[in-house]
C-alpha cells in the first residue's frame, strides 16, 4: 500500500496493489475521485477512529468515516487485502475497505446490499488507464429476486445478466487459485497462476446473446443460430412481421393460450440459461416435487427450477412474470418448468425426453387435471352465486347477514361485508402511488376514502407467497375477533383476480416506524411506551384466552403493532394465525412461519408452537420498546451479543435500567422501567413452561408485587463466537436473518 500516479499522470493516489505479482495491477484506490495535484500527503489515523488523507495544506481531501469513538484507533492492512481502522488491541473494526470496492473482487470480499445500513456494495471500473474514477460500467449482485450478478452501464442500460457468475468463480478458484476478479471497462479478469498474467474471464459482450432481453419474452438467443433469436418449442412471434425484420424485442407468446379454468401442465426445457430472477421467488429447501404445487397452485406462477443443479438439484425457485433473458443451446443451462395449457400436454413425451415413462405420468395427470378443473367448476358456480347476490345489495344479504367468503351464501354472525371492486379502486385513486402507505408480505396496502371514512386497503400481490388460506385466516379471525387493542376489518372484497381486506386506517402506523427512528422516537415518552407495552398484552391476553377462539398469533413483531391518533397499539396481520385449543400446549408444524428475531427457540427450530410461542416475541418487543434498539440489527462497541444477550447480561450485573432508550431521559418512572424489563426477560426464558401466560404478565406489570428471578433466555447469542460456540442457546443460529421468513424445518 502506498502512494502511486497511474500511467503517465501527474496525480498522486492512495492505493494497493500486489507484491509479487509481475504486473503491477492496483486493487484499491482510496481517494480515486480526491487525487492530490502536487506530490506531497500524508495519510494518517486520527481520533475518533478515523483515516484521513491530507495535500500539502494540511486540508482533508478523503476520509473514512465512523458512528463509534474509540480513544487509540490504528489502521492495519490485512494479507487478504482489507484495510482496516479498529481500536488498538480490539478485533472489532471501525471501518474497512472491504465495504468500499473500486474495480477488483478480493476473496473474502462480498458484493450485494447490506440491508441494516441500506448500502450497496459493487465493484466499478476506472475512467481510463490514467483516472481511477467511476467509469461507465459497474458490476452488481441483485437480489430483488434470486440472487442474480449483472454488468451495467451507466443508470439504465443491462449489458449483460450472469446466473451462473459465482458458480463459475468458485470451480476457478479451486482449479487456478484465483487471486481476483478485475472489472476494466466492460470486461472481467481474473490471474491465472499457470499463465502468470491476468486473462479475460467475461467480455461483454462476447456475442449479441449477451446483449440483455435481446429476443423478448419467452424469445431464446443461441449464438450459433442464424439468426440468433428463436422462440421457445410451443411459442410463436408475438408481432410476425416485426420478427422477420429481425425485431426481436416484442417477444414470443403461446401458441395456445394457458388459461387455469381450463387446465394447466408444466413442460420441461432443457439446456436453458436461467431466465432474469429479478421478479421471482425462492426457497433453497424445497424439492422439485414441492416446487411444481406450489407452482401449480398459483396461476401466477409462469415456470419453476432448481437454483442449484449440484447433486440432482435441489431447491425451488418460481418466476411470476413473463421469461426474459433466455439463452439455450447443446451445452450447459439447466432445466426449467413453463406453465402452459393443458392442450399442450400432447407432446410431453418429446419435451420430457422420457418416452419410455409417458403412459407413467399420464394417469395421474389425467386425475389430477380432472380434480383441478373439478374444483374449479365448483369455485366458478359459488363465485357466480356470490356475484348474482350481491347485485341484490351491497352484499346481498340484508340485516345481520353479511357473505360467507367460502360458499357466496348468507350466514348470521360475524361474516364480513364484501365490497365493490368500484369502490375499492375509487377510494384509492386507482391504486396510485401516492396512496401506498406500506407493503407486507401479502402484498402493498394503500390508504382510501370510502363514503367519508378513512380506510386502509390490503391487496394480495400477483407474486407474493401468501394466498388463499393466509385470505381466509384474515377474513376469520378478523371477523371473530374484537378488542380495542386488535385491528378492526370492515369487509373484504373478492372480485375477478383480486382479493384484499379493508381495516380502519391508523394514521400513525406502525410501531416500529417510531422506536427503531432516531427522531420519531423522541414523540414516544415512557408513560407512553407503558401504555403501549400494556395495550399488546392485554390484546394478547384477549387472543389467548378470551375470544370465542384461542387463537396463536405466531408473527408478533414491531410493525405488526399499529398505533391510532391517540397511540393505542392494536395487534395486526392474522394472516398466518392459528387456532389452539384449550389443552393444546404445543401444536407441531412442518412450516415454520414469523420473523428472526421473534421466534421461539421450540418453534423456529422444531416446529412447536403454542400461546408461549407469542408470550416469547412480546418479551423481545418489550425489550424492544424500552431501548428503542431492535434485537435483529442491535450492535455494541463492548461485546457481540444481541439485544436480548445484552439485556441479559444487565439484568445479572442489576444495571437493566441501563438498556433505557437514551432519549427518554427524565420522562421515565425508574420501578416501572425495571419492572417492564424483568417482565420482559421472564416472557423469553429458553423453556416454554417457565414463561408467564398472558394474563399473568398484564398482573405483573401493574401491580407492585415482587417479581419471580428471571431464568436463562433462549436465543441469547454471542456473534462471531470463537470456533462457531454460542454463548447459551443451542439454536441462536436462526437468529441472523433480518427479513420475515418462512422455512421448513424438520420435525
Amino acid at each position: 500500500m502506498g502512494f502511486f500516479s497511474p500511467g503517465n499522470s501527474k496525480l498522486r493516489y492512495v492505493g494497493m496493489w500486489y507484491k509479487n505479482i509481475s504486473v503491477m495491477t492496483v486493487v484499491w484506490v482510496a481517494n480515486r475521485e480526491a487525487p492530490l495535484t502536487s506530490g506531497s500527503g500524508i495519510l494518517k489515523v486520527i481520533e475518533p477512529g478515523l483515516l484521513v488523507l491530507l495535500n500539502g495544506t494540511n486540508d482533508v481531501v478523503w476520509s473514512t468515516n465512523t458512528s463509534r469513538s474509540v480513544q487509540n484507533p490504528v489502521a492495519q492492512l490485512l494479507d487478504s487485502g482489507n484495510l482496516v481502522v479498529k481500536e488498538a488491541g480490539g478485533g472489532n473494526f471501525l471501518w474497512q475497505s472491504f465495504d468500499h470496492p473500486t474495480d477488483t473482487l478480493l476473496p473474502g470480499m462480498k458484493l450485494g446490499w447490506n440491508f441494516v445500513t441500506g448500502r450497496e456494495v459493487y465493484l466499478s471500473s476506472w475512467k481510463n488507464d490514467e483516472d481511477p474514477t467511476p467509469g461507465d460500467y459497474t458490476y452488481h449482485c441483485d437480489p430483488s429476486g434470486y440472487p442474480q450478478n449483472f454488468l451495467k452501464k451507466g443508470s439504465d442500460s443491462y449489458i449483460a445478466l450472469d446466473r451462473g457468475m459465482v458458480a463459475l468463480l468458485v470451480g476457478h478458484k479451486t482449479r487456478e487459485k484465483v487471486l481476483s476478479i478485475h472489472l476494466e471497462y466492460s470486461q472481467v479478469w481474473i490471474w491465472g497462476d499457470g499463465k502468470q498474467g491476468w486473462v479475460p474471464f467475461l467480455l461483454i459482450p462476447a456475442d449479441n446473446c449477451d446483449m440483455y432481453k435481446l429476443c423478448g419474452a419467452y424469445g431464446s438467443c443461441n449464438s450459433q443460430d442464424s439468426p440468433v433469436c428463436g422462440c421457445l418449442d410451443k411459442f410463436v412471434p408475438k408481432n410476425t412481421e416485426a420478427w422477420k425484420k429481425t425485431d426481436w424485442s416484442g417477444g414470443c407468446v403461446r401458441r395456445t393460450e394457458q388459461n387455469c379454468l381450463r387446465g394447466n401442465v408444466f413442460l420441461k426445457y432443457p439446456h436453458i440459461k436461467l431466465p432474469d430472477t429479478r421478479n421471482s421467488w425462492s426457497n433453497v429447501n424445497m424439492t422439485l416435487e414441492e416446487c411444481q404445487n406450489i407452482c401449480s397452485k398459483n396461476c401466477s406462477c409462469m415456470a419453476y427450477s432448481n437454483p442449484d443443479i449440484r447433486d440432482g438439484g435441489s431447491g425451488c425457485l418460481l418466476w411470476f412474470e413473463d421469461l426474459l433473458d433466455i439463452r439455450q443451446g447443446p451445452n450447459g443451462g439447466q432445466d426449467i418448468y413453463i406453465r402452459m395449457a393443458a392442450s399442450e400436454s400432447d407432446n410431453l413425451e418429446k419435451s420430457h425426453g422420457k418416452k419410455g415413462k409417458v403412459l407413467f405420468w399420464i394417469l395421474p395427470l389425467s386425475v389430477g387435471m380432472i380434480l383441478v378443473v373439478f374444483s374449479l367448476l365448483i369455485y366458478h358456480r359459488r363465485r357466480k352465486k356470490a356475484l348474482a347476490l350481491k347485485k341484490k345489495g351491497r352484499s346481498g344479504c340484508s340485516g345481520n347477514y353479511k357473505m360467507d367468503y367460502n360458499s357466496g351464501n348468507c350466514a348470521e354472525g360475524f361474516e364480513i361485508p364484501l365490497f365493490d371492486l368500484s369502490a375499492i379502486v375509487k377510494a384509492t385513486n386507482n391504486f396510485s402511488f401516492d396512496r401506498k402507505i406500506g407493503e407486507g408480505g401479502y402484498g402493498p396496502v394503500y390508504k382510501g376514502i370510502h363514503e367519508e371514512q378513512e380506510i386502509a386497503v390490503k391487496r394480495l400481490s400477483r407474486t407474493s407467497t401468501q394466498g388463499e388460506n393466509e385470505f381466509k385466516n384474515e377474513v376469520i379471525y378478523n371477523s371473530k375477533l374484537q378488542h380495542r387493542n386488535l385491528v378492526r376489518i370492515l369487509g373484504c372484497c373478492i372480485e375477478e383476480e383480486e382479493k384484499m381486506l379493508i381495516y380502519e386506517y391508523l394514521p400513525n402506523g406502525s410501531l416500529d416506524s417510531f422506536i427503531f427512528d432516531n427522531a420519531r422516537s423522541k414523540v414516544l415518552d415512557w408513560p407512553k411506551r407503558f401504555h403501549i407495552i400494556n395495550g399488546i398484552a392485554r390484546g394478547l391476553m384477549y387472543l389467548h384466552q378470551d375470544s370465542l377462539l384461542r387463537i396463536v398469533h405466531r408473527d408478533l413483531k414491531a410493525n405488526n403493532i399499529l398505533l391510532d391518533k391517540d397511540m393505542n397499539p392494536k395487534i395486526s396481520d392474522f394472516c398466518i394465525a392459528k387456532i389452539c385449543e384449550e389443552d393444546d400446549i404445543g401444536a407441531m408444524t412442518n412450516r415454520v412461519v414469523g420473523t428472526y428475531g421473534y421466534l421461539s427457540p421450540e418453534y423456529a427450530v422444531r416446529g412447536k408452537y403454542s400461546v408461549k410461542s407469542d408470550v416469547f416475541s412480546f418479551g423481545i418487543l418489550v425489550l424492544e420498546i424500552v431501548s428503542g434498539k431492535s434485537n435483529r440489527r442491535f450492535s455494541h462497541p463492548d461485546h457481540n451479543l444481541n439485544l436480548l444477550g445484552h439485556a441479559w447480561e444487565l439484568y445479572k450485573e442489576g444495571s437493566s435500567i441501563e438498556l433505557l432508550d437514551e432519549c427518554l431521559g427524565d420522562s421515565c418512572s425508574t420501578p416501572e422501567v425495571l419492572r417492564s424489563i424483568c417482565v420482559g426477560l421472564l416472557c423469553v426464558q429458553q423453556c416454554p413452561e417457565d414463561r408467564p401466560s398472558m394474563s399473568s404478565v398484564v398482573l405483573m406489570l401493574n401491580n407492585e408485587g415482587v417479581l419471580p428471578q428471571a431464568k436463562q433466555p433462549g436465543f441469547y447469542i454471542e456473534r462471531n463466537a470463537p470456533n462457531g460456540q454460542f454463548s447459551s442457546s443451542q439454536y441462536a443460529q436462526s437468529t441472523v436473518s433480518e427479513t420475515p421468513i418462512t422455512i421448513l424445518a424438520a420435525r
